[in-house]
């Protein structure tokens, strides 16, 4: 019975001891455990900081990203447009130096034209001597011969292609008659000539100036056949108006350049009425 007792004793004191070894051993764990569950915690809740700070580091940098792009975008906009307005104001350029270019052309034209112009204005009275026909005459005779006409076919067909021209008719006789006689012949001569430009050939009467010289102005000296038949003739001179100013192509006309003569000699054979 006292073994029984001191047994469940024993066991009652082995069972306290245990319990109470027990409840020491996990308020020792807490104890040792707690720091470290604390330092978990701490490391959990900076892990959870971090995650938000890197959230919006994320967003951050999202958002920067974005901007940069945006900013990109528009910097190539810029680009283009700044591009387009460069090309735009090289043609512009190029444009206004081919306006120049025009202009200055204009005004050199311009210039060319007045030149022309003054220079036209101050040559209208400017006739330049083209072209000369002889035609000559029989002993006093007024009458055209076919070959007088051949003549004057061909100083009609040279004027042809002239413009503002002016065909001076100068009729002239040799000095085997009185002076009034050969005047009148002269001028009989010329009107011949006048008639045939004019009327059978169509020339003009506007353009045409006419002169009886008689036998004043000679080609010849009138001493032989020969001289009196150079002198018995009507000169044609066809001037053409020339607006440039440039020396004449001829010079004086024949009786410029040959003063008048004293009369001949009358011999017995010769007619005072009339030439030879």
């Amino acid at each position: 019975m006292v073994t029984f007792r001191a047994q469940a004793v024993f066991a009652a004191v082995a069972t306290l001891s245990l319990g109470t070894w027990g409840c020491a051993t996990k308020k020792h764990v807490r104890e040792a455990i707690a720091p470290v569950q604390q330092q978990v915690n701490q490391v959990q809740k900076d892990t959870s900081a971090n995650k938000t700070a890197i959230g919006d580091l994320d967003r951050n940098v999202a958002s920067v990203d974005e901007k940069a792009q945006e900013a990109g975008r528009r910097a190539r906009e810029a680009s283009e447009a700044a591009e387009r307005a460069n090309n735009a104001a090289q043609q512009a350029g190029t444009k206004a130096d081919a306006a120049s270019n025009m202009a200055q052309t204009a005004i050199t034209n311009v210039n060319q034209v007045s030149q022309t112009l003054q220079t036209s204005l101050q040559n209208l009275d400017n006739y330049t001597l083209a072209n000369t026909v002889k035609v000559y005459f029989k002993v006093g005779q007024a009458n055209l011969t076919q070959e007088g006409k051949d003549s004057l076919d061909q100083s009609v067909s040279s004027a042809n292609g002239m413009r503002n021209i002016i065909v001076e008719v100068e009729g002239f006789a040799d000095k085997t008659g009185s002076k009034a006689y050969n005047l009148e012949l002269a001028r009989r001569r010329a009107d011949a000539v006048v008639h045939y430009l004019t009327v059978e050939k169509s020339l003009p009467l506007r353009n045409v100036r006419e002169l009886g010289v008689g036998s004043d102005f000679p080609n010849a000296e009138n001493k032989t056949r020969a001289d009196r038949k150079e002198n018995r003739r009507v000169d044609v001179k066809i001037y053409a108006l020339n607006l440039t100013g440039q020396p004449n192509m001829s010079g004086n006309s024949d009786r410029m350049s040959n003063p008048p003569q004293a009369p001949a000699k009358q011999t017995p054979d010769q007619n005072p009425d009339k030439e030879k």
